[in-house]
């Protein structure tokens, strides 16, 4: 059995005057441990679909299951991580990255030196007292993960992540956040509209044609690529031919 299962799911909204349909038959499925990519034209239903699985909105028709269990509302099962980090200025680091496990319950000793632990990991450990204002960009998205990983979630859902950050971070966080997943055997989905940064951390990069969002092509990343660490990926020699590939079939869609 799959850990997580989209069948045939749409998602339409309504309002007095209109019908809108945002995503239409997708169907796929991922594996433990696996990380995939979602890529396709500005406003395809990307991040509809990512609210879809997150359960903070409802399918019009067809299931999704997270480890057999129909996800039919939010879940301390799954973890989202968006381009913005939502960091609360007023609490400190510590605060912010304890703040899920609190709300949780889940707030002991034990779990606390855990988030400390992974907060030192990402080389912020003496930025624990310091406040969100105090940080850069890149260090308070690195916060962001620790925040969603301290309560381990099964599942990680990431809204294009990297997109407000300068070139050089963002590509230094690509490899701090895959490998951080990967050392904590997470499956992931990524939400993005860079192709590179797609192949260069997923598995599979799914393809969404454009509104009402249906998967109009699949990619198998081989493993010369997805056993690499992005900023390696990158700069391997087929990298350059998926990267074609990829964009020849997403510009096909935009013409």
């Amino acid at each position: 059995m799959a850990f997580l299962e989209l069948k045939e799911v749409e998602k339409a909204f309504f309002s007095k005057e209109t019908l809108t349909e945002a995503i239409k038959d997708i169907s796929f499925s991922l594996e433990k441990g696996e990380f995939i990519s979602i890529i396709g034209p500005s406003g395809c239903g990307k991040s509809t679909l990512l609210s879809l699985i997150s359960g903070l909105i409802l399918p019009t028709s067809g299931t999704i299951e997270l480890d057999g269990i129909e996800i039919k509302r939010p879940t301390p099962e799954t973890g989202y991580m968006l381009q913005q980090d939502y960091l609360f200025p007023w609490l400190s680091i510590e605060e912010n990255i304890t703040l899920g496990l609190k709300t949780m319950g889940k707030l002991t000793g034990e779990t606390k030196t855990s988030a400390l632990h992974l907060l030192e990991k990402m080389g912020l450990g003496d930025k624990a007292k310091h406040f969100p204002g105090e940080l850069s960009g890149g260090m308070r998205q690195r916060v962001a993960l620790v925040r969603m990983l301290s309560t381990d979630p099964k599942l990680l859902l990431l809204d294009e992540p990297f997109s407000a950050l300068d070139y050089q971070t963002k590509l230094k966080l690509e490899d701090l956040v895959f490998s951080t997943i990967k050392e904590h055997k997470k499956t992931a989905i990524l939400v993005t509209h860079d192709i590179g940064e797609a192949i260069a951390m997923s598995d599979r990069v799914i393809l969404l044609n454009d509104r009402p969002g249906k998967i109009q092509r699949v990619f198998h990343i081989p493993s010369e690529l997805k056993d690499l660490l992005p900023f390696e990926a990158r700069n391997h020699a087929t990298f350059n031919k998926w990267f074609q590939e990829v964009w020849k079939e997403l510009e096909s869609l935009e013409r």
